[in-house]
């Protein structure tokens, strides 16, 4: 009954946290692609190559349905994925779909033309290469008319944020904080675009100011899975232990998640 966690590196552990206590009796199997870490600066076909080869070792450990905690996987490989290459008796989901969820308040199986909502001014907050899809942009076309997304690529921080530099990532926020007001000086919203961001989420919110509501996924994500699951309790897999696997070194990424989690996280080999 495992479900499949994936991301490029430790940023997945956040979504991970909040579905394993919103649905405390599933397995799940955590894969951090850490060696080919981070996607955010490669090209869409390498993010797509990495995102099938570690998917599959996910299905391989009983993971028939697998949840894509990365937005630069979610942005740039996933819908290629479901119409080329997925088989009809597994799942991949991203995570752009509980965020536009909240944001324009409709469902997503709702097919009804796009329609004006409350928010109007977006900023996101995100990778070069989720920057570069424009996937967020294109996705919420679909629902919402009249918004104005302002795009501002945060480089260097997911590697900030990987190494345990926090007084380097707090400086690159407020940075890129800086970049976007340039560009948008009084959003109403801002999008955390990266599973590694949620770290980083009062700083986003003190640069920012008070009056900016700020989206971050983990918990949005938590709720559309125990939904999803409700609604197709056969994409249960067949996996029963909860594992964390990586392909990078093991005890280095072990030592990483468990300051970036502040509890003890025992990765093994992929």
């Amino acid at each position: 009954m495992a479900v499949g966690v994936f991301d490029s590196g430790l940023g997945g552990l956040t979504v991970l946290d909040a579905v394993s206590k919103r649905l405390p009796d599933v397995p799940f199997v955590y894969l951090g692609d850490n060696k080919h870490a981070p996607y955010g600066v490669r090209d869409a076909n390498d993010v797509y190559s990495l995102t099938c080869a570690a998917t599959e070792r996910l299905w391989d450990a009983g993971c028939d349905l697998v949840i894509l905690a990365c937005n630069t996987a979610s942005a740039a490989a996933l819908r290629r994925m479901q119409e080329n290459w997925i088989p009809r008796e597994k799942r991949v989901l991203g995570v752009f779909v509980p965020l536009i969820e909240a944001l324009t308040e409709r469902q997503w199986g709702d097919n009804s033309p796009p329609r004006e909502v409350a928010v109007q001014h977006v900023a996101l907050f995100a990778t070069p290469a989720t920057v570069s899809s424009r996937a967020f942009q294109r996705e919420l076309a679909f629902r919402a008319i009249g918004v104005d997304v302002e795009a501002q690529a945060c480089g260097g921080l997911v590697d900030a944020i990987e190494e345990g530099d926090m007084i380097l990532a707090e400086a690159l926020v407020r940075s890129h904080v800086d970049a976007l007001k340039r560009k948008m000086p009084t959003p109403q919203a801002a999008i955390l675009g990266c599973t590694h961001y949620p770290l980083m989420q009062d700083i986003f919110q003190d640069a920012l100011g008070p009056d900016v509501a700020v989206y971050s996924q983990a918990n949005l994500v938590a709720e559309s899975l125990a939904d999803y699951l409700k609604r197709h309790p056969n994409m249960m897999g067949s996996g029963e232990q909860s594992m964390f696997l990586t392909t990078g070194d093991p005890k280095r990424v072990s030592d990483h998640a468990t300051q970036f989690l502040r509890r003890r996280i025992q990765f093994e080999a992929a």
